[in-house]
């Protein structure tokens, strides 16, 4: 079944048009009539059933079959990433990891950052195709850019994987969730991810300080976006194999 977004916060209601972009895309690329069916999702947990009553590029109403809102996962993934200088490489990102059932992204911006400004908004969209074309019903948080100090001191108690060698390093995502899952459910519990240039020494001292777990991502260099997905899928896969 077609799935669309819109975005409001309570889909518990009889009758709901869809925005005028996903109207045009069902009413005019799909060309679905009064009668098709449709599921349609808010970022929230809900999918509502309903069928067509009346199809126009503009506006597309449909009146509801079903309504069920699903239960959010116990744990929280959260990933604190330096946007990519290739905005291609960090969209990829977003992509894969709203597949892999991330709950929150926050940009972060760093001394040896080479992209100093996002596009919140496009980044938004990214999310929302990826949601849907993965059938997930919870769409990722996705905070504004925020400098990576302030985040430490908004966050503490967090993962940090970076390039320096520290013999701390060598402990793994899953040693660390092994040691403490509870915390993952208790609480916002962040991993960081630098940029291309790494954390500065400064930035690596200051997150320990703060309560952070200097965590390694495996023998090899991994490029930001590559790390961000490596992070994401251990999280997910321990407490899915729980």
């Amino acid at each position: 079944m077609r799935r669309f977004y819109i975005d409001i916060d309570a889909l518990d209601r009889n009758e709901v048009t869809l925005p005028p972009d996903e109207s045009k895309h069902a009413a005019k690329v799909l060309r679905m009539l009064p009668g098709d069916q449709m599921e349609i999702v808010n970022g929230t947990g809900v999918v509502f059933t309903g069928e067509i009553t009346a199809s126009a590029p503009k506006a597309v109403i449909v009146k509801k079959i079903d309504f069920h809102q699903a239960k959010q996962d116990e744990h929280h993934i959260h990933i604190a990433i330096a946007p990519t200088k290739n905005n291609d490489r960090f969209e990829w990102f977003l992509e894969k990891a709203t597949e892999l059932g991330i709950h929150e992204i926050t940009p972060i911006l760093c001394k040896n950052a080479e992209r100093k400004k996002i596009k919140h908004e496009r980044f938004q969209k990214i999310l929302v195709s990826a949601m849907k074309q993965s059938k997930r019903l919870f769409i990722p948080k996705l905070n504004e850019l925020t400098s990576v100090d302030d985040f430490i001191k908004e966050h503490p108690n967090g993962l940090i994987a970076h390039c320096y060698e520290e013999e701390e390093r060598n402990t793994t995502i899953q040693k660390q969730l092994q040691l403490d899952a509870s915390k993952w459910t208790a609480q916002n519990t962040p991993i960081l991810i630098g940029p291309e240039g790494d954390f500065t020494l400064k930035e690596v001292e200051k997150a320990l300080k703060n309560g952070y777990q200097a965590v390694t991502l495996g023998k090899t260099r991994l490029r930001t976006e590559t790390a961000g997905v490596y992070a994401c899928m251990n999280v997910k896969l321990f407490f899915e194999e729980r």
